[in-house]
């Protein structure tokens, strides 16, 4: 087992890729702290994940984050693993959002992540190894919409290589993921509102499918593993082959844009 007696703490992880993300580290054999802002839906995730326990965290709160961190370290050691997962993204067209809305998604997708990297990276030098993942987006290297939720994962990307290069010689390792079309629950609801949704996004991807949350995972479990002990400060992409093809044609116009998520 990859992740035999390490400690993962995973945000976001009540539902969606985070669940998937927290079963399959459990799965490999690490205590995993399941924490999400919904203390209901973490807590159903750790019923379902042996070797996982739940934990409310709302990570635009840093004494919260000092303290969960606390916790977690006192009950089961240093954290070995830090999976930046938690977000929210608006379908608000951008000169629509209200300044509340604007930073509320930034203090989540991009502040959160950064307090919690520097709640934990104290006790990684200490200790001189710790591996952090960043689930990031597509809409950070490219155009898809969802203006502010896509400047903030791109962000996100230059966070992990800032990262990458300051702690490198600590022995830590800072990645990124970038999923595309994932199907989560929220895009099953799309789906289920206008069908034609999900064959427009089939179209989209060269692989002819949407994503799994077991495909993100698979990839976060790779860069947080020891098969990728020499890898650091890289976005990987995780979106059925779009990536390949973003040299095409002449900026957004000429490339086929995928369905937005308010389709």
């Amino acid at each position: 087992m990859r992740f035999q007696d390490r400690v993962v703490l995973i945000t976001g992880a009540g539902s969606g890729i985070g669940r998937v993300i927290a079963q399959a580290f459990a799965g490999e054999g690490a205590a995993v702290a399941v924490t999400d802002i919904d203390e209901a839906a973490a807590t159903e995730t750790a019923a379902m994940t042996p070797g996982s326990f739940a934990l409310r965290l709302d990570v635009t709160d840093a004494q919260a984050i000092r303290d969960v961190s606390a916790e977690i370290q006192d009950r089961h050691g240093p954290i070995d693993v830090l999976i930046n997962n938690a977000m929210i993204c608006s379908d608000t067209p951008f000169t629509e959002m209200s300044d509340e809305a604007l930073l509320r998604e930034l203090n989540v997708d991009l502040a959160g992540a950064m307090r919690l990297t520097r709640a934990v990276l104290p006790s990684m030098v200490a200790k001189g190894s710790g591996v952090i993942v960043n689930l990031s987006s597509v809409n950070g290297v490219q155009y898809f919409g969802q203006t502010v939720y896509s400047a903030a994962k791109a962000g996100l990307i230059s966070f992990t290589r800032s990262i990458a290069a300051e702690y490198g010689r600590y022995g830590i390792r800072c990645n990124a993921v970038a999923p595309a079309s994932i199907a989560t629950p929220a895009w099953q609801r799309r789906i289920e509102r206008n069908p034609s949704v999900l064959e427009r996004l089939t179209q989209f991807y060269p692989l002819g499918r949407v994503g799994q949350s077991e495909d993100v995972a698979d990839a976060v479990l790779f860069l947080a593993s020891d098969q990728a002990s020499w890898i650091t400060g890289i976005t990987l992409p995780v979106d059925g082959g779009p990536a390949g093809r973003q040299c095409v044609g002449g900026g957004a116009r000429g490339r086929f844009q995928p369905p937005s998520l308010n389709s």
